[in-house]
């Protein structure tokens, strides 16, 4: 039966979560603090620690950096009222791999706990730059980590309009994912670079891949090489060479960002979202 430590200065908090993960088939405990938290890891192996950011004495972000000295530590979910993005940026520089903002809902709370122990070993997400309007990241390639840093970035962009997050967040994770796929051949010993820059009237994020890069003239299976009175002839060759139906996912970004632009190589790609 796998472990979890619950760590929350909140008594009713840390009843209510103990309650819902026994009643999920898990073995929980609690601790009251930081200091408490660690006394406990000390002791014993956990598989996952459930850690509130704000505590007296040691808070979490102390826990978390304590951790990080042990040989085996475990996973760490953050759970917070905070989701100010410093705190996301700095429980992300602390190797959590989720953050969840309270009170969290127990049906998204327990799947994210089977779905973060179901995985493997996650490799840590560098934080380079954390400043608010000026982020820089080095993410493993792999899609555990594109999907953990969407929601860290997401959570930056809570302030603007529905419409502009989602197809901001449409267009990121379309272009993240081509870097991995593509560029990082899904191999997470490899990093892609990503830069977040908030200006008061846009948007800028930049997404470099290690690969060598592509030309839009041997994207024969994807609809951006089409030409513009024959819109489907990527349909014909991805049917001839196995691929399943698709190809459109650089023509819907271009058209939910402002501005889309490669370098020489095209290994790297960065796109603008004016703010009115």
């Amino acid at each position: 039966m796998q472990r979890i430590l619950v760590v929350d200065d909140d008594r009713s908090t840390r009843h209510l979560i103990r309650l819902q993960l026994r009643s999920a088939g898990y073995d929980a405990e609690t601790a009251v603090d930081g200091a408490s938290a660690l006394a406990r890891l000390g002791r014993k192996p956990f598989d996952l620690v459930l850690l509130d950011i704000w505590m007296p004495g040691m808070d979490g972000l102390e826990v978390m950096a304590r951790l990080r000295e042990m040989p085996s530590p475990p996973k760490v979910i953050v759970m917070t009222v905070d989701d100010a993005p410093q705190t996301v940026l700095r429980a992300l520089r602390g190797h959590a791999c989720r953050y969840l903002t309270k009170p969290v809902e127990p049906s998204e709370l327990i799947g994210m706990i089977s779905e973060v122990l179901a995985g493997g070993p996650e490799k840590p997400i560098e934080v380079i730059s954390a400043k608010p309007d000026w982020v820089e990241l080095m993410v493993p390639c792999d899609r555990q980590a594109a999907t953990r840093i969407q929601a860290v970035l997401a959570q930056l962009e809570t302030d603007l309009p529905e419409d502009v997050r989602n197809s901001v967040g449409q267009a990121f994770r379309e272009l993240l994912m081509n870097a991995i796929e593509w560029g990082g051949e899904l191999d997470p010993d490899r990093t892609v670079r990503i830069s977040y820059l908030r200006a008061r009237r846009m948007l800028l994020y930049r997404i470099a891949d290690p690969g060598s890069g592509f030309s839009f003239e041997n994207l024969s299976h994807a609809a951006v090489s089409n030409p513009s009175d024959r819109p489907m002839d990527h349909a014909v060759v991805r049917e001839e060479k196995g691929l399943r139906p698709g190809g459109f996912g650089l023509v819907l970004t271009r058209a939910m960002v402002d501005e889309l632009l490669f370098n020489e190589a095209q290994n790297e790609v960065v796109f603008v979202k004016y703010l009115d």
